[in-house]
């Protein structure tokens, strides 16, 4: 068995090596031990925008997992590192530049991924798992892009990939309504790859891994490529999502997002815009 020494400075992150170069990613850290989900806090998003980059390096991986444990796939930002976005220039511009290095990171890595999403599946670990070469959700998974709750524009990696997914009209009825999608719905519109019986998830993501791991890596990683220019002409719909959602946040409405949340009520947000 390779060994990990390249994924030694993780620790939000889970990695381990299963057979036939399937890397084993689960999303872990402080949030997953206290509330059985994932929270994208600082170190968990920092590393969920840098561990594609090792993965595209490590001569021993052919196919990485990504998934979850305990209650779901993974939660939403952690509320202090929202609050530290919303209150502070530079943290607003380190998070901008991990989030956009995570979009692009899964899209350019060379080693095909597989996400097995169940529970909530929202925030950052929804980026990889949407964005993943295959994506596999439980029937009663919940996938929830937040944004607009919180009060910014749904920036990170729905501008790029919900339309060409789902189409245009589902992913502005998802998009602007903040609405939950289960996994088999998901599965239904073409927002996932598909959709299994929870009990299946875990076992039908390895299988999948192990065929891609089985196949012509050459091949696959060229169709990979192939495709991925679908999202690389995306781009500039992406950057300018993503800025706009950055600049929400020095906004009032995110005040009004972070405080609902922590009183746990719905926002009453005001009813102009400044444009």
């Amino acid at each position: 068995m390779a060994d990990l020494s390249a994924y030694g400075g993780y620790e939000a992150l889970k990695v381990t090596r299963r057979d036939h170069g399937v890397l084993d990613i689960v999303m872990s850290g402080e949030g997953a031990n206290r509330s059985g989900l994932a929270t994208a806090n600082e170190r968990m998003h920092r590393e969920l925008a840098d561990i594609w980059r090792d993965v595209d390096r490590d001569p021993d991986t052919r196919v990485a997992v990504i998934r979850g444990e305990g209650k779901g796939f993974s939660a939403g930002g952690d509320l202090a590192l929202v609050e530290a976005m919303a209150n502070d220039f530079d943290v607003r511009a380190r998070v901008w530049r991990e989030a956009r290095d995570l979009v692009y990171n899964v899209i350019n890595c060379s080693k095909p991924i597989v996400s097995a999403m169940h529970g909530p599946a929202v925030g950052a670990g929804l980026v990889a798992g949407l964005l993943a070469d295959i994506s596999i959700a439980a029937k009663d998974a919940r996938i929830i892009d937040g944004h607009t709750r919180l009060g910014v524009a749904a920036g990170d990696h729905a501008a790029i990939v919900w339309p060409l997914l789902c189409g245009m009209a589902k992913a502005k009825y998802y998009l602007l309504l903040c609405e939950p999608v289960s996994g088999e719905e998901a599965e239904r519109i073409g927002l996932v790859s598909l959709a299994v019986e929870p009990a299946d998830l875990l076992p039908k993501a390895y299988e999948v891994a192990e065929r891609l791991a089985h196949g012509s890596q050459s091949a696959i990683r060229w169709t990979k490529y192939a495709l991925n220019n679908w999202l690389r002409s995306a781009g500039p719909t992406f950057d300018t999502s993503l800025a706009l959602e950055f600049m929400g946040f020095s906004g009032p409405d995110v005040q009004e997002g972070i405080r609902s949340l922590r009183e746990r009520r719905p926002p009453d947000f005001p009813g102009d815009a400044p444009f």
